[in-house]
């Protein structure tokens, strides 16, 4: 063989290796395409051919009344110009040669015509048993386009090989219709491998009795794609609808020629072009960067749902470099998730199945996936697609609208049920009798002995789960609506040995702290509503949505809720190092070193900045101070208390107009001034925390000299001299670095900027502030060099102050607009300064 002949050869085997991911080596054994309700074969732009439905060798249909409607509209594609309508109940039987799964793909489109109002068509589908649609209308969509409805059911087995299609109007006076049907058989293991289970359950195949709905097909990162792009008929659409914050996330993608699927990988499971392109996190300008990618889909409720997530490294140059973490619905779903040492090769296609139960779905499905905590390894994370279909539930139904009884069920005969009917009515009127004597019994009862109550919080109703717990109950129940778990009373008054004043750790506005320890060991924070606080109802709603909503490393976490017996109690993680505050001043703890001081403020800003950035919506913090700084037994901070915590403004706003709420001494004055609620706000109140830590005393002190009364105004007052040194805790002396106080006290400083507009991000701080952790570590080693010169070796002039101070923060409540020249009202709450 010549050299020529060589190359030829050579060229077409490395270009049937370069395609291998864009030929599909699958041929289905059903491929049925049928248009409803015309006479000649139709072909579409993808190249696909449906045949008519009447004189199909593969199709029977049954009806009382049937009819052909048509409208040469060219607005829309050619399948929706026909329709098939019936007018009583029809059966389609479409013959199959393979026994299994079946895509299904029903078309509807109400085309116009002079006969029918198919627009206000009521009717049902059911195929093979499964309700598919029930009481399904054109007139109750958003709009009229044209609709696809994709399924996955199972053909065949215990049943005749055949697919038999329902249509049922609703009334005499209605109708059904269908434009078109597909009918494809879906790759042998294109469904079964192991789910894993959200909430955390041992890993299981899903059966195939149970259908699937596709409800989102995302190519994220990437473009639409059609049938022409993908061998199974698939459409695949942008992510962009659904990624909540735009600015997390960057596009990337890869020649689709290079994308590799590894032994044991179908190309059938999503075409090359989804694994070719991806979202990677966007660069937030910090050091570390830790943050979520954050999409958001709204579902139905009542139902399982499948989601597959695919993965492919096209960012990396080097394996194993690539690791981040995943979250569905803010529950972990996979931990340090390395794709390669799954695929042992980068740009090579990988995806994982989960099954997330009902109970924890409210309306919305949210997929995350953000960077580990792991050091050596840069920040990134990366998705390329995602599937979400919905389960069918146990009634075989996929229709929220019926999902009590399939519509295959029997009817019952007009006479049985006269006699049903009757036999309700009357065991109805028995239960409502017994549910009377013993409404009267219990009133009876109450007025003999009438517990201790709180009048102040009986006319709220939290609404926040389903299920309340019943007085008698001892036992948690589930997690509710995806806000936490449910708590019985008993189980929380056995934690704390029934609310023992010994094991108090902390006394806020809201109530009690107590340490408590669960059933499982776990060692927990109590917080017990006081009735007579002035936070009630609003704050303690507000904290249970907020932290359902979050899951980071320094954000305190709910555990859970207890709403019984009129008692308002959330449970948290124990922080065994308790608030920042008590470490720096009043406590007599020993005096935290400024490297350790660094490390806590910056763990802080990291959760400020996830709030701000990395949440499913910018979330306000509104009460930033050191009391809700809390440490764990290691002093990794974690921020906590989110009672008056605020979502902050979409794209289209600058603000979120609001009362003001805070707390005296961190309150950002713009905010105070104008009632306009900005991420900025937060940064103030950081920037007086920043100035707390340094100087270890409180923000306001009303026993020191007016002029340093006010931390933030007394600190500025030197930093601007360029001695802030003068007035820091003496206990930093000598060990401090110069640089690393220049860049410490530049950093509060443009946090305590008048105006919002000028003040930093969470970002910008953070990662000045790894900058100054970065310049003392550097003076540090040069202290073990024999070289101190860049510390302070004394304070000159140091200015006295008092350190036996017994003040905390005070609230800001406010239902009306403030006249900032006249603000006497508020610093008259100095004479009664009570912490929440």
């Amino acid at each position: 063989m010549g050299i020529l002949s060589k190359l030829c050869l050579i060229c077409f085997f490395c270009s049937l290796y370069g395609l291998r991911s864009v030929v599909s080596l699958f041929i289905p054994e059903d491929r049925l395409f049928i248009s409803c309700g015309v006479n000649n074969e139709i072909e579409l732009e993808d190249g696909r051919l449906f045949e008519p439905d009447l004189g199909n060798s593969n199709v029977d249909f049954s009806a009382k009344s049937n009819s052909i409607v048509s409208n040469p509209e060219l607005s829309i594609p050619i399948v929706y110009r026909s329709a098939r309508v019936f007018t009583g109940t029809a059966k389609f039987t479409i013959n199959i040669n393979q026994v299994g799964r079946h895509w299904l793909r029903l078309h509807f489109y109400p085309v116009e015509n002079d006969k029918y109002d198919l627009k206000s068509a009521l009717f049902s589908v059911v195929a093979n048993g499964i309700t598919l649609l029930h009481g399904f209308s054109f007139s109750k969509l958003e709009n009229s386009s044209p609709l696809l409805k994709e399924y996955v059911i199972e053909i065949g087995g215990s049943s005749s090989e055949k697919l038999v299609l329902t249509f049922s109007p609703w009334s005499t006076s209605s109708v059904a219709f269908i434009n078109g049907i597909e009918v494809v058989s879906v790759p042998d293991g294109q469904f079964d491998f192991s789910v894993i289970p959200i909430p955390s359950r041992p890993e299981f195949v899903i059966p195939t009795h149970v259908a699937l709905e596709t409800v989102y097909r995302i190519n994220v990162g990437g473009s639409l794609l059609t049938p022409k792009n993908d061998s199974l008929g698939r459409i695949w659409i942008p992510d962009w609808p659904f990624l909540l914050n735009a600015a997390s996330a960057r596009n990337v993608s890869e020649d689709p020629r290079w994308i590799k699927y590894p032994a044991g990988a179908s190309v059938e499971i999503a075409p090359n072009w989804v694994y070719a392109t991806a979202q990677e996190m966007a660069d937030a300008n910090v050091t570390e960067q830790k943050f979520n990618m954050t999409w958001s889909f709204g579902v139905e409720r009542g139902f399982n749902y499948f989601v597959r997530l695919h993965f492919c490294d096209i960012v990396s140059k080097a394996l194993n470099t690539l690791i981040f973490n995943v979250y569905i619905n803010n529950h972990s779903a996979i931990d340090t998730f390395d794709i390669s040492s799954k695929t042992m090769e980068l740009s090579a296609a990988y995806f994982v199945d989960f099954v997330l139960n009902g109970s924890t779905v409210s309306d919305q499905i949210l997929v995350q996936v953000g960077s580990a905590n792991q050091r050596n390894f840069p920040s990134n994370a990366i998705l390329n697609g995602l599937e979400i279909m919905k389960m069918s539930s146990s009634t075989d139904s996929l229709d929220e609208r019926f999902t009590a009884m399939p519509l295959s069920s029997k009817v019952v005969p007009k006479r049985k049920r006269h006699v049903l009917l009757i036999t309700l009515v009357s065991v109805g009127a028995f239960v409502v009798l017994l549910l009377i004597i013993a409404a009267i019994f219990f009133a009876f009862s109450s007025q003999k002995k009438k517990p201790k109550q709180y009048r102040a919080w009986l006319s709220f109703q939290l609404g926040i789960s389903d299920t309340k717990i019943s007085a008698n109950s001892f036992a948690s129940t589930a997690a509710s609506l995806g806000l936490g778990r449910v708590l019985a009373f008993s189980e929380i008054r056995d934690s704390t040995k029934d609310f023992d004043e010994s094991l108090v750790i902390g006394v806020g506005g809201f109530g009690k702290v107590y340490k408590g320890v669960l059933d499982n060991g776990d060692e927990v924070a109590v917080k017990r509503g006081n009735p007579k606080s002035q936070q009630g109802l609003l704050e303690f709603r507000t904290e249970i949505e907020m932290l359902s909503k979050l899951r980071h490393r320094h954000l305190v976490s709910l555990i859970g809720y207890c709403e019984e017996l009129n008692e308002m109690i959330l449970v948290y993680e124990f922080m065994a190092g308790g608030p920042l505050r008590k470490h720096l001043y009043g406590s007599g703890l020993p005096p935290l070193s400024w490297k350790r001081r660094l490390e806590i403020c910056i763990g802080a800003a990291k959760g400020l900045h996830y709030l701000h950035t990395g949440a499913a919506e910018i979330i306000i913090h509104r009460d930033v101070k050191t009391t809700n700084i809390l440490l764990d037994e290691n002093f990794t901070a974690k921020v906590a208390d989110f009672g008056l915590s605020k979502l902050g403004p979409t794209l289209d706003q600058t603000h979120v107009s609001t009362a003001v709420k805070g707390s005296f001494g961190y309150l950002d004055p713009e905010y105070y001034r104008r009632q306009q609620l900005t991420e900025k706000s937060d940064v103030y109140s950081f920037g007086v925390v920043l100035l707390e830590v340094l100087c270890a005393r409180p923000a306001i002190n009303p026993s020191l000299p007016r002029e340093q009364v006010n931390i933030a105004e007394w600190a500025m007052h030197w930093q601007k001299k360029g001695q802030l040194h003068r007035i820091i805790d003496p206990h930093l002396v000598s060990s401090i670095s110069m640089d690393s106080l220049r860049k410490f006290g530049e950093t509060a400083e443009k946090c305590l900027a008048e105006y919002g507009s000028d003040r930093p991000t969470m970002g910008d701080v953070l990662w000045n502030l790894e900058y100054a952790l970065q310049l003392q570590e550097a003076s540090t080693q040069s202290i073990i060099e024999d070289n101190s010169a860049n510390h302070i070796p004394e304070i000159p002039g140091w200015i006295a102050r008092v350190e036996s101070v017994d003040s905390d923060d005070i609230d800001v409540v406010s239902t009306q607009e403030y006249d900032a020249t006249n603000s006497t009202g508020v610093f008259s709450q100095l004479m009664n300064p009570r912490g929440r």
